[in-house]
């Protein structure tokens, strides 16, 4: 199971004005925490409570569809773009880059297992989307177009584009090159599937896209590519059963949300660094941005008040962010924490040959870059103590589809009690639904014309 280390948040090593009194903190918010827990496994299956994604991992039936139609379509192709935007794609992308081989799209198919390549559009840059249509073969090419309101301006205009130039190379045939994941009830991409007979998997009621990764948002692209959707399916059953223990002291996605709530609303700590000391997951910290900026960022509390709630995610990897970000971390404002992910251990040791002994760097031969790394994340800790900023550590015991589900599914869960610490709404996204609504009206979408003119005008004052 993932393991968290806070003691470097505590008094006991930061001093009392940086540093937290964990137990007495963990002691004074038992009773508190508990009910907390015990609401949110109350509620999740109450419609309109949008916490469907805590029962993700009992859904057996969605688990068999998928591995049915990746079996069906094995062989059939050698690429997969998936397309999508937001949480329709960020945990894909995070979840497969950490699990697949290192840079899968660049192996041989013998060496992929025969696999698929897999490649994502997550935005709408012209030049990117060009750039990868034009070295894809689409007639060699599964399309799985991701979105559950089924008209996501961005994720439909790259279908647009996508489905225009299939057909084009396909004839009628092109519908069997698409699969989409979409509501099961409504939305434009909904009837577009039922018209034209695309392949159709369901988001689940109830589940936000960044809260998707493990419904069939996330199992058909992981399935697809080969990856083991069981061992995903059993980390999260097998964690969900430890984070429902209502014991502050035995749940650490609680111990991660009150401490950082803790920090903020005490200490001024409202920043939020998540750093694994791994490539492989360097994308997790992309995911874990929207999950925490959506879900927290909020002007009003459950009563109605303006508070303007909300941590700042930042992402970060180590080594790498040692000469780019730590600077700021370490002297800049004493407004972060720091949260490394630890990995036990690594698929591969590589050693460093014993060469240049002469010279300075010498003392390096005989090591392995994995000791390297690992000195490296330590001394970056130490660092970060003796400037007096707190930081936690999440060790996972290694790469694979377990424990990254445990991972990714533990830091839902601490969103979902950060968002009851906060007494805010941890499910809605008004902020972005302001933005879609202008949008709509610069595009010309039907309803949205009186708000045209004025939006207009104020971005005329603002040019």
């Amino acid at each position: 199971m993932l393991k968290l280390n806070w003691k470097c948040t505590d008094i006991s090593v930061l001093g009392q004005e940086h540093g937290l009194n964990i137990e007495q903190e963990f002691n004074d918010y038992a009773g508190k925490i508990s009910d907390i827990i015990k609401s949110l496994n109350q509620r999740k299956d109450k419609p309109g409570e949008c916490l469907q994604w805590m029962n993700l991992g009992y859904n057996e039936e969605t688990v068999w569809y998928v591995k049915e139609f990746a079996s069906m379509v094995e062989g059939r192709f050698d690429n997969i773009l998936v397309l999508g935007i937001g949480g329709s794609v960020l945990g894909g992308i995070a979840v497969t880059e950490a699990l697949l081989k290192p840079y899968w799209n660049m192996l041989s198919a013998e060496q992929r297992n025969n696999l698929p390549k897999i490649f994502f559009l997550d935005n709408i840059d012209p030049d990117t989307i060009n750039g990868l249509l034009a070295v894809l073969d689409l007639r060699k090419t599964l399309v799985n177009v991701i979105t559950k309101s089924g008209d996501t301006a961005e994720t439909m205009s790259q279908f647009m584009v996508v489905k225009n130039l299939m057909q084009e190379a396909l004839g009628d045939d092109y519908r069997k090159n698409i699969v989409a994941t979409t509501d099961k009830k409504m939305g434009i991409l909904r009837q577009l599937a039922d018209q034209e007979g695309y392949k159709i998997f369901y988001v689940p009621d109830d589940i936000g896209g960044r809260f998707s990764v493990f419904s069939s948002v996330g199992l058909v692209p992981f399935a697809l590519v080969g990856l083991d959707i069981d061992k995903i399916i059993n980390g999260i059953k097998d964690i969900d059963l430890e984070l429902k223990n209502t014991d502050i002291h035995q749940n650490i996605a609680a111990q991660f949300a009150l401490i950082h709530y803790l920090m903020d609303t005490k200490k001024g700590k409202r920043s939020t660094v998540l750093m694994p000391y791994s490539s492989r997951l360097k994308y997790i910290p992309d995911w874990y941005v929207q999950l925490i900026a959506e879900s927290l960022g909020k002007k009003y509390n459950r009563a109605g008040e303006i508070v303007n709630a909300g941590l700042t995610p930042i992402k970060a990897y180590g080594a790498t962010a040692q000469h780019t970000k730590l600077q700021l971390f370490n002297e800049g404002p004493n407004d972060k924490v720091v949260t490394f992910i630890r990995v036990g251990e690594f698929d591969t040791t590589l050693d460093i040959p014993k060469i240049f002994e002469y010279t300075g760097i010498g003392y390096l031969g005989g090591k392995t870059v994995n000791d390297l790394l690992r000195a490296e994340m330590y001394s970056t800790k130490v660092s970060l103590v003796d400037n007096q900023r707190p930081s936690l550590s999440i060790t996972i015991d290694k790469i694979d589809e377990y424990n990254i589900a445990q991972l990714l599914y533990m830091l839902e869960v601490q969103t979902a009690i950060s968002g009851e610490l906060y007494n805010i709404n941890a499910f809605d996204q008004p902020g972005v639904e302001q933005v879609k609504d202008y949008m709509y009206a610069l595009m010309g979408r039907a309803g949205y014309e009186g708000s045209a003119t004025s939006l207009r005008e104020k971005m005329g004052i603002m040019s």
